[in-house]
This record gives C-alpha cells, sequence and structure tokens, in this order.
C-alpha cells in the first residue's frame, strides 16, 4: 500500500463540511481502495486542515503523489480566496503546506475527472460542470481545457451570493422540498445558461447520487445531466492533477 503501481495518485479532496481521500488508478478513473473521510476541523484553519490531510496520507501508508483540492481560488498552489472555510486560508501556499501536493480548485478538480470519465468526456463546445454542496463551485470547459477559477456560485441573485440562495446547504438550512428547492436552482440555472450558453451542463456534488428527486423538475434550452462519477470527482480530478 502507498507503493505507486502504474499510475497510482493519492487524490484529497476538502470540502466545508468533509474531507475525503482514496488512492486513484489514474488510468482508470477509479478508486482502487475505499475512501476515509474526516469531518472538515471547526474553525477550519490551515493547519487544522493540514492535519485531516495528513492523517489520510498516514491512513493509506502514502508515499507516492498527492493531489488536493480546496474550496476557493487556487493561483499557483497560493489561495486567494477562501468562502467556505476560514478566512485566514487567504495568501497561503497550500502546495507548500500539503508537503509539495498539486493543489487545484475543488470545482475545476470534479470538473476534470467528468471531462475525462464521466458525462463531459467527448464533449465538445461550452461545458460547464457545477457542484452543489457546502456552496456551488463552478468548472468551465471551451473543447475540452479548462478555465480555471471561475467560481460562479458567487454570481449575485436576488442581491445575494447565488450560493445562499441556491446550495446544497440552503436547501438543508431553510428546509427545502426537493421540488421548491429546484425552483431556487432553476432561477440559477437559467442566469448561467443566459451568460454562457453552454452546451451542456453536469450537476455534481452529494445532490448528484439524488438527481431524479430534483432534475425532472429543471427545464433549460440546455441539456443537464448528473455527474457520471457523483461525488466521488473531486478526489479523481485532484488525482488526475498530481500525476507524474
Amino acid at each position: 500500500m502507498g507503493e505507486v503501481t502504474g499510475m497510482n495518485v493519492l487524490g484529497i479532496d476538502i470540502g466545508g463540511s468533509g474531507i475525503k481521500g482514496a488512492p486513484v488508478d489514474t488510468d482508470a478513473g477509479e478508486l482502487t481502495e475505499e475512501r476515509l473521510r474526516i469531518p472538515t476541523p471547526e474553525p477550519s484553519r490551515p493547519e487544522a486542515v493540514a492535519d485531516a490531510v495528513r492523517q489520510i496520507r498516514e491512513h493509506f501508508s502514502w508515499t507516492g503523489p498527492v493531489g488536493v483540492t480546496f474550496p476557493g481560488v487556487i493561483v499557483e498552489g497560493v489561495v486567494r480566496t477562501a468562502a467556505n472555510v476560514d478566512r485566514s486560508w487567504i495568501g497561503v501556499d497550500a502546495a507548500a503546506l500539503f508537503g509539495g501536493a498539486s493543489v487545484l480548485n475543488d470545482a475545476d478538480a470534479a470538473g476534470v475527472a467528468e471531462m475525462r470519465f464521466g458525462c463531459g468526456r467527448g464533449e465538445k463546445g461550452t461545458v460547464l460542470m457545477l457542484t452543489f454542496g457546502t456552496g456551488i463551485g463552478s468548472a468551465l470547459f471551451r473543447d475540452g481545457v479548462l478555465v480555471p477559477n471561475t467560481e460562479l456560485g458567487h454570481l449575485e441573485l436576488h442581491g445575494k451570493d447565488a450560493e445562499h440562495r441556491a446550495s446544497s446547504r440552503a436547501r438543508e438550512e431553510h428546509d427545502l422540498s426537493w421540488e421548491k428547492w429546484a425552483e431556487r436552482v432553476q432561477e440559477y440555472l437559467e442566469h448561467v445558461e443566459m451568460l454562457f450558453s453552454p452546451s451542456l451542463v453536469v450537476i455534481g456534488g452529494g445532490v448528484s447520487k439524488k438527481a431524479e428527486k430534483f432534475l425532472p423538475h429543471i427545464k433549460l434550452r440546455t441539456r443537464v445531466v448528473p455527474a457520471g462519477l457523483q461525488n466521488e470527482a473531486g478526489i479523481i480530478g485532484a488525482a488526475l492533477a498530481a500525476r507524474p
């Protein structure tokens, strides 16, 4: 365990509520062991999160390459924004903090995995991946090429960040039925569709496992599909980013 066999890479996905990791076969786009999930520390300061990342490495006795996602804008390994984790992250060299790991935005990672192994595979034109969780993450692709750090969850709707109205956390906090939540998601998706005219929208995050509860209520001109990799996309995309 922990040896680099073929193209095995440890992927770690940092979210607002949980930190998940597993070794990934980056040729197949599959987890090779059962993932480990650790609740995101509160407060989610850099040292506490780095300790959780270290625990995941140790759990798998990992010595090979590591990729890590982060819920914010990442430029050359440095955190530029932190919406759903502690603000003390801003300005931190996350790549160095995580022991030289490859670090990228969490939704970008999920999108990269979905374009390689999931519903985006072979899709041309403009493809938009949106992850609904603690916030709303976004990954924008043009002919398969990522436009990084788009952060479309912070578009304004009714004078608020869209994610405050339409994220999965907003559904839980406001105790919305799936149908009522779908109305908010519909409104958000119409706004994004107007801005980008995508050929495909892929819905990821934890809600992708329950797509049948809300997707039938979503009506756009654009095709909308649930993520094929569901909530493993972030782990797989993190591993792809660190593939030697």
